[in-house]
């Protein structure tokens, strides 16, 4: 089978289970006790609340299940882990500044701007600074100041915007084409999967990835799914994928190629020197 009709059957597929896709109910009242007894944070599931996140920077409307605002990581870990049990889906938001929708979602929203926005560290000599994701853009910005250092990207809402939102938006703004978008700043991530792994991701060698491997679990699928695909499709891609400098919809696919750094990890920029 050529490349072309195997990307085309994959197509289909992909088509056919998104026509098909459906959510399946939630017992919302239920899923409100449990987190109510497992978490120290907020449960909100009341009709104003749910009103008021309904909406984001765009004129999309999307009622949620209901909103939790984490105190902590353990908090989140429960959260995260009471959402599978009940399979019901989650939506992280930060400043809910997105133009496009992305912070509306019929969903348990996991709101992180007013307990997890700590700038937990900067570190001058290696540029780095270690926030939580409802940190917000400039009190880090204000933070890097006092080292004469700055987070380059700064889009319009710089003063509310928080860095998780940014890493899932990919936030860029006019200093960008200079010092490249939010993902060229970043270092690592800790993450969270719906599954309940929990990792550090960022630059893997090649000695890394390997080693991933040989450890298994559900780490070692996920980053030898992720080069699964680069084997398949690295020819579709290189042939078809956009050449745009930022997407916010869809994935990243190009970077997953051994040519845009994939293995070895993309340059990174990490806090800029202010001139």
């Amino acid at each position: 089978m050529s490349p072309d009709s195997t990307s085309a059957k994959a197509e289909r597929d992909v088509s056919a289970r998104a026509l098909t896709a459906r959510s399946e109910p939630v017992d919302a009242a239920a899923l409100e006790a449990a987190l109510r007894r497992h978490l120290r944070g907020e449960v909100r599931f009341d009709a104003g609340t749910r009103a008021l996140y309904a909406t984001d920077g765009s004129n999309y409307r999307q009622v949620p299940i209901g909103v939790v605002v984490p105190r902590d990581t353990e908090d989140v870990l429960a959260a995260v882990a009471l959402c599978r049990e009940h399979r019901a889906p989650l939506l992280a938001r930060g400043g809910g500044t997105s133009l496009a929708g992305q912070c509306c979602n019929v969903a348990i929203i996991l709101d992180f701007s007013k307990y997890m926005a700590r700038i937990l560290e900067i570190d001058p000599e290696r540029r780095i600074a270690r926030v939580e994701p409802g940190a917000i853009l400039d009190h880090l910005r204000a933070e890097a100041e006092k080292h004469h250092l700055t987070f380059a990207p700064d889009p319009a809402t710089h003063d509310r915007c928080t860095l998780g939102g940014m890493i899932g938006n990919n936030s860029c703004g006019v200093h960008s084409i200079m010092a490249g978008k939010t993902d060229d700043n970043i270092e690592s991530l800790e993450i969270l999967t719906y599954g309940g792994q929990r990792m550090q991701v960022g630059s893997t060698s090649e000695e890394d990835f390997n080693r991933i491997l040989r450890e298994g679990g559900r780490r070692a699928e996920i980053y030898s799914g992720l080069k699964s695909i680069a084997d398949r499709y690295g020819d579709h891609i290189r042939r078809q994928f956009p050449n745009i400098p930022r997407r916010v919809s869809g994935y990243n696919l190009n970077h997953l190629l051994p040519e845009n750094g994939a293995g070895s990890g993309r340059h990174r920029r990490h806090l800029r020197h202010r001139s």
